[in-house]
């Protein structure tokens, strides 16, 4: 069985897991709702993203050993909390749109928006509590909580540095790596231990699934931050200047900035309305940065496959881990 195979069985029960989470409310509490399943797209049939990180969690729990049916309420969680980091980056970021349509602080205020991403990490703390219901113990259902807990934490230090950075001429690329170590790497890594802990891994194969599960979400991130100046807008869906418009501080650009006066005092000048990007796109690409982020996602996607071998997979899953490790290394250009 492929990947396409195993997420036709696994999606729409995610979503029914988490349309269960999400719940429902009297009537003077419908636009609480709607703002939900609006970021959700359960209103308007936008799909609301590739939910990678709980159909991660729900491939590593098979290849471990366990159904994956009773690791639906940790799959729910992931999503939601994945989903909570999203509504709360748009208003930190400004970000009016998201996937081509309004964000929900931008369609319903900030206040509100602030309040609807209160609400999907409350309701991501709740849905792991049905996983008694699903066979598991009560003390592994505490464990599962307090690694969320402590994903969360190192999600928003991660997400605080981000912003930091900002703020910021110069950053390296130790401290580039440190940032996204939490902010992206944290929920991923957790999303492969946690499916394969309620798989019934443990010890050192349930440390290789975790590892397997960094390296994914730090390669991910490295092919992104690519993307982010070189890819092909029409493909990806993913603005090739908005990096550079807001000086954004990845890796392609920490790399450039340890490594050329000339191309950080360029940066430091904030960008003007109908700036020419193309000339700073070309200075990283002369510096070196695009071959060395293309070297770095292809060296720690390998490294995440090495620890995906060590680990002792369970077939059809493993191929499907392997072949979405290779949809996210090969994402279009």
């Amino acid at each position: 069985m492929t990947l396409s195979d195993l997420a036709a069985s696994y999606l729409p029960a995610l979503e029914d897991e988490m349309r269960r989470a999400v719940g429902d409310g009297a009537a003077h509490l419908s636009e609480y709702y709607a703002m939900l399943r609006y970021h959700l797209g359960w209103t308007d049939g936008s799909g609301g993203g590739k939910r990678i990180r709980p159909l991660l969690a729900l491939l590593t729990c098979t290849a471990a050993g366990g159904a994956w049916q009773s690791a639906l309420p940790l799959a729910a969680a992931l999503e939601l909390l994945h989903n909570f980091s999203l509504i709360h980056d748009d208003i930190e970021d400004n970000s009016p749109t998201r996937h081509g349509r309004p964000t929900v602080w931008a369609r319903w205020g900030r206040a509100q928006g602030i309040n609807a991403g209160d609400a999907m990490f409350t309701l991501a703390r709740r849905a792991p509590q049905r996983l008694a219901e699903c066979g598991h113990p009560a003390a592994l259902t505490l464990a599962v909580l307090a690694e969320l807990d402590q994903t969360c934490l190192a999600l928003t230090q991660g997400q605080y540095l981000d912003i930091a950075f900002e703020q910021r001429p110069r950053v390296t690329v130790a401290e580039y790596l440190t940032m996204i170590e939490g902010k992206t790497g944290a929920l991923i890594a957790s999303s492969a231990g946690l499916g394969a802990m309620l798989g019934g891994a443990e010890g050192e194969r349930l440390a290789h699934f975790r590892s397997y599960g960094r390296g994914l979400g730090l390669a991910f991130q490295f092919q992104d931050d690519w993307l982010g100046i070189w890819g092909d807008e029409a493909v990806t869906g993913k603005s090739v200047a908005s990096d550079l418009e807001t000086r954004k501080k990845t890796l392609p650009v920490v790399y450039g900035l340890e490594r050329s006066e000339a191309f950080a005092r360029a940066y430091a000048v904030p960008h003007q309305p109908g700036e020419p990007l193309a000339e700073l796109a070309a200075a990283l690409e002369q510096l070196g940065a695009k071959d060395y982020v293309e070297r770095q996602a292809h060296d720690m996607t390998q490294t995440a496959l090495r620890h995906l071998a060590e680990a002792l997979p369970a077939e059809p899953a493993a191929g499907a881990l392997r072949e979405l490790t290779d949809q996210l290394l090969r994402r279009d250009k």
